[in-house]
């Protein structure tokens, strides 16, 4: 009897918990599973990797963390603990520089004087901008696939291709915009 008690409890919470979540999540350690699979080799000893993952039962734990656990955090929190930032250093001559990647852009600290820049994408506007010392600059904002909206001074814009013909075109834009240089010192 505590048997069919305790599998109706399970079979209960389960069914709350993947109905209370409502999300389809994006199953971030399924995924970095089946993507480190996917480079190990050539696709005969993959496909060996593959059936052992199922056998063992590495994919299956895997993509049940994700639809029961991860996800659901993902869904309530808006982070996925599976996708954490990134962190890296570059290195130049003169100074060092810490690059950190989250879900919305970078942050960029110069480790000599730690000046901060950050560069936001906001996905609902389709816009990369720059933000340093409180102020925020727009830098491009996709229009289709094929163009983006960039400033060229003075408040303005305009749409350039997305092509090497686009590309000098704005560049030649720029330089014949005097104002094009208040963009530069920011």
């Amino acid at each position: 009897m505590k048997k069919k008690h305790l599998l109706c409890v399970t079979v209960v919470l389960l069914a709350l918990l993947l109905t209370t979540s409502s999300c389809i999540g994006s199953f971030a350690m399924f995924n970095k599973v089946k993507a480190w699979n996917s480079q190990v080799s050539n696709k005969f000893v993959n496909e060996l990797i593959f059936v052992a993952m199922w056998v063992l039962p590495v994919y299956p734990l895997s993509f049940v963390s994700d639809l029961l656990v991860i996800n659901a955090v993902e869904f309530w929190s808006g982070v996925n603990p599976m996708l954490t930032p990134k962190t890296k250093i570059i290195k130049s001559r003169d100074t060092n520089y810490q690059i950190d990647r989250d879900n919305t852009g970078y942050t960029i600290t110069n480790l000599s004087n730690h000046q901060v820049m950050r560069l936001n994408f906001k996905a609902d506007t389709r816009t990369w901008s720059i933000e340093s010392n409180g102020q925020e600059t727009t830098l491009m904002t996709f229009v289709d696939d094929q163009h983006v909206k960039m400033p060229i001074g003075n408040g303005e814009c305009t749409t350039i291709e997305l092509s090497q013909a686009g590309v000098l075109a704005y560049q030649q834009a720029i330089i014949a915009n005097p104002a094009s240089t208040l963009l530069a010192n920011r």
